[in-house]
């Protein structure tokens, strides 16, 4: 078993150390205005595109702070993290209501003044770890600036949660694909790991309260009681709904062949494994016991090893039923990134080969098809066939943040497993 893992873990170090993490120490800065660039083909070249997303500019904070807190990128990292949060506070905050601004030119004139809730999850998180990477006060400071906004402006005290479509002043965006009347998985699960971050940042008893409500939160309304999975999106009042394309997107989402949305009966495998392995840790950082989650993880680990591993040609698929076979079959890169991790915790937490076995399976589509080696990054998308579908580097959506992080994560979980 060592043997076996030493293999794995060669792989994932030498991609780490010796692609990934030199593409992104030589990409994306942006030298004349500061941010980042997060435009780049499939040959790692600029696109010329410039708009700076919320979410790319976030996330590449924490991705360059947790690159330095592993050990890697050395002060040049924290430079590269610093120059980040110096365009963010003076770009992307909005000093008459609060908030961060959804998009912003290359010169940080604000493009798309909205305000969403899954931006401002990782404000918390990438500012809270860059506090904990560089130790400047800003970091803290404007993490709790972000967090005060989520509860004063962002959360429902009628029925709990928050609120993730507002427009510039905070009302509630219109109803349907403008989402003023839905809540979903994804970012609520995204919280719990952004204020996750903010109590190892701060140790603040505030902030663990928060997180464990986030977590009874999560278990009360939005996993499935019966098959322990995700279910995507709700009305405000928690009423299953299914799941639609919002006219403010996060992603390179597909659109759906019937109007009214994905089926009810759907769950993402991505999804899923991250949030079991977002709430792993979360349990570490707070120091709770874990047994009482067990029957939660192996639930989630055992729908994806069951259903979502494409056993014959590798890697995992997307989405699919809660308790049934994948029905949409693309191999989205971050899918795979979240899983890789996963499936390690799952064979730590539970000592079971087939878990190792499902880790091992992703691991070689990803360095077999998914990783570009000649530049370093991964490619997004490819059908279930393997046939490469969208070939770009980096764009309003894609960084480094799943790809640095899984490597990261994965190095360390094979390095435990090693000795």
């Amino acid at each position: 078993m060592k043997d076996r893992c030493k293999a794995l873990l060669d792989e994932v170090q030498h991609h780490l150390r010796e692609e990934l993490i030199p593409f992104w120490m030589t990409h994306g800065v942006d030298e004349e205005y500061g941010g980042y660039l997060t435009y780049f083909d499939k040959h790692g070249h600029p696109t010329g595109e410039t708009l700076k997303t919320l979410v790319c500019q976030t996330r590449m904070i924490f991705t360059f702070s947790s690159m330095y807190r592993a050990g890697y990128g050395g002060p040049k990292a924290l430079d590269i993290a610093r120059q980040g949060v110096d365009f963010l506070l003076e770009h992307m905050w909005d000093d008459t209501y609060g908030g961060w601004y959804w998009t912003v030119e290359r010169d940080g004139t604000p493009v798309n003044r909205s305000k969403l809730g899954y931006g401002h999850s990782f404000g918390v998180y990438a500012l809270s770890e860059y506090q904990m990477a560089t130790g400047d006060p800003r970091g803290l400071e404007w993490a709790m600036r972000n967090y005060e906004v989520l509860q004063t402006r962002m959360a429902d005290n009628c029925y709990g949660g928050y609120y993730e479509f507002l427009e510039e002043d905070f009302t509630k965006k219109r109803p349907g694909k403008y989402g003023g009347d839905r809540k979903s998985f994804d970012i609520h699960m995204h919280l719990m790991e952004a204020f996750t971050n903010l109590y190892e940042a701060s140790g603040a008893q505030l902030i663990y309260d928060r997180t464990v409500e986030m977590i009874q939160l999560l278990f009360k309304r939005i996993i499935d009681p019966e098959f322990g999975t995700g279910i995507a999106q709700f009305a405000l009042d928690w009423t299953p709904l299914r799941a639609i394309l919002f006219a403010d997107v996060w992603g390179s989402d597909r659109d759906v062949e019937d109007e009214s949305g994905r089926p009810m009966n759907n769950t993402s495998f991505g999804h899923n494994v991250e949030f079991a392995w977002l709430l792993n840790h979360t349990l570490n950082i707070l120091g709770k016991e874990r047994s009482g989650y067990l029957e939660a993880f192996r639930k989630i680990y055992d729908h994806c090893h069951r259903y979502g591993i494409d056993w014959d040609r590798g890697g995992v698929y997307c989405e699919g039923p809660h308790d049934g076979p994948a029905r949409e079959k693309n191999k989205e890169f971050w899918q795979q990134a979240e899983c890789l991790v996963g499936m390690l915790d799952a064979y730590l937490l539970f000592g079971d080969d087939k878990y190792l076995d499902a880790y091992e399976n992703v691991h070689r589509f990803v360095m077999d098809h998914v990783i570009n080696h000649e530049v370093g990054e991964w490619y997004p998308l490819f059908d279930e066939n393997n046939n490469r579908l969208w070939d770009y580097m980096g764009h309003a959506w894609k960084i480094n943040y799943h790809t640095v992080r899984s490597m990261i994560q994965c190095e360390k979980r094979l390095m435990q497993i090693v000795g």
